[in-house]
């Protein structure tokens, strides 16, 4: 497997530690963008249209102008031909503001296009969660954006890391279960699945939603409802959800161990690869 990846800024190719961005670029400066990861797969990105329908909304709720995706197109297909077809793999596609000032002000730039890939090994479960003591803000003017800003989740999953956890697991402002750093997050309950609504301020992952959409045609019901944080204390079973992870078990979650994968789990994960199989841009 090839640890190099594979870079195109604004119509080139570039060396992955060539420098191809300007230093006062608003994504670098501020986190002025938006950005979207999809699962490579014999060399072919999963569910693209839905991402780019997703950068679309994100970049709105910033204030950018839409995305061309005509150019970011060009960048995807130059990163995914380059080489032998990645096996298994991540391709992210970023949008930012382009140059901008050293503060929050904009400049009436171009937009800066960033496509990437790599090639890694597909995650194996079932994996661990570690909740954190920090929230969410679901009335904040980002909530349910995907951006540019992670440092909230780069210190959120340090965290979970030095407690021996896969993945870290938030609530929101007014205690109620939320998401993770980079996933959605399932819980069974008296043989039935639930998932926060967006409300709480979740991302609205795609994952997330093929699930919901795959498993309520094949019978099994998802409830999408306002839970509290100690919900994860009582429920049965739990997996995440993720562009990378797909379907994911939980086996701990802190201190507590869970059957992983549990039955409605295993259900899940069986019907999304399934369908994943059949369609690769559903």
């Amino acid at each position: 497997m090839s640890d190099v990846i594979r870079v195109w800024v604004n119509g080139d190719l570039y060396d992955s530690d060539a420098p191809a961005i300007s230093a006062i670029d608003h994504g670098i400066t501020v986190g002025d963008g938006v950005f979207e990861t999809c699962k490579i797969v014999d060399g072919q990105a999963f569910a693209l249209r839905r991402h780019k329908e997703r950068m679309a909304r994100s970049a709105a709720g910033l204030g950018l102008p839409e995305p061309d995706f005509a150019i970011l197109d060009k960048g995807i297909d130059a990163v995914l031909g380059l080489g032998e077809p990645m096996p298994f793999g991540r391709l992210r596609f970023t949008l930012t503001a382009g140059r901008g000032p050293l503060g929050s002000d904009r400049f009436d730039s171009p937009l800066t296009y960033v496509v990437t890939a790599g090639e890694m090994a597909p995650p194996r479960g079932p994996g661990g969660l570690c909740v954190t003591p920090w929230s969410r803000n679901e009335r904040s003017p980002v909530a349910g954006l995907k951006t540019t800003s992670y440092a909230e989740n780069v210190v959120a999953l340090a965290f979970a890391h030095e407690r021996g956890a896969t993945e870290a697991i938030f609530a929101n402002s007014r205690g109620d279960l939320c998401e993770g750093t980079a996933s959605n997050v399932f819980v069974g309950l008296g043989g039935r699945l639930h998932t926060p609504p967006l409300s709480s301020g979740a991302l609205g992952g795609i994952t997330r939603a093929l699930t919901i959409e795959w498993c309520r045609a094949a019978g099994i019901d998802i409830v999408e409802d306002t839970m509290p944080l100690g919900v994860l204390r009582t429920c049965d079973e739990v997996f995440i959800t993720s562009s990378l992870r797909d379907v994911y078990p939980i086996d701990r979650i802190d201190d507590r161990t869970l059957p992983a994968p549990g039955p409605l789990t295993a259900a899940a994960a069986q019907i999304f690869a399934h369908r994943c199989a059949e369609d690769m841009d559903p």
